[in-house]
């Protein structure tokens, strides 16, 4: 049995045993804690491959394959085309040497944060964090650490609330200009990392069309849930795509 279908497989148990059903008439019983009622100022962060070329902002990894764009034609002046130099020949250069998560914390909660919520993995399908999941990680690749839970352990020790944010929803078209033009996103030996690369909608607001395959909400839940149950965040943020009809039995059973 892989690790992913062992991970389900405890959802589906906890899903029943626990003391929540997978629907919402039982999801609404749940109380709203005391501290979010409380912190009224947060400190989001958005961290991890995208740093590296650090042009534009976190959406560089998509712009980067849209021909008619800004960060396109930047990427083929600084680093070649893109069948050449790809996003995942960014990740060495992702080193995290100066990284202080002892001093992040500290200056979030002098400025007054309640509750502090990094990206665990962004759009770009990249995991800040050790997981059993994908050798695309921080832990494997990179700056070779679990910066995730190295936050994690400097925030809760300052007495502020960790959550992390896991907006994997977008993953699944977030690539799919790749694959317009000779790309690497095309090579087989990434699929790990860039995903299906599906059409996105026309309308990325369009939360109804080219929903998400079953394949990749389960692949979604399951990597959710090992983040839930390694690192015990309080809140978790999916952002706006997770709002597709789609996705509504994967919100429930999580």
């Amino acid at each position: 049995m892989t690790e992913q279908q062992n991970i389900l497989d405890t959802v589906d148990n906890v899903a029943v045993s626990g003391p929540f059903q997978a629907d919402w008439d039982s999801l609404k019983a749940y109380q709203i804690p005391a501290w979010y009622q409380d912190g009224k100022f947060g400190i989001f962060l958005h961290w991890g491959v995208y740093s590296v070329p650090a042009f534009g902002n976190e959406w560089y990894p998509r712009e980067m394959y849209k021909q008619d764009s800004k960060a396109f034609a930047h990427h083929i002046a600084t680093y070649g085309p893109q069948d050449q130099f790809g996003y995942k020949d960014f990740v060495p250069s992702m080193r995290y040497e100066n990284y202080d998560p002892e001093a992040y914390a500290t200056l979030f909660r002098d400025a007054g944060a309640k509750f502090v919520v990094p990206v665990a993995e962004h759009h770009d399908g990249f995991a800040m964090y050790d997981t059993k999941l994908s050798r695309w990680n921080a832990v494997e690749m990179g700056p070779e650490r679990d910066v995730l839970g190295d936050l994690a352990n400097a925030v809760r020790k300052e007495g502020l609330v960790f959550g992390l944010s896991s907006p994997r929803a977008e993953h699944f078209w977030f690539f799919d200009n790749g694959r317009k033009f000779p790309s690497d996103v095309q090579d087989p030996a990434f699929d790990d990392l860039y995903g299906p690369a599906a059409p996105s909608p026309d309308d990325l607001a369009d939360l109804e069309k080219n929903p998400p395959t079953e394949e990749f909400k389960a692949n979604s839940l399951a990597r959710t849930c090992e983040l839930v149950d390694r690192y015990q965040p309080q809140p978790v943020w999916f952002d706006w795509w997770i709002q597709n009809k789609a996705w509504q039995p994967f919100l429930k059973k999580f």
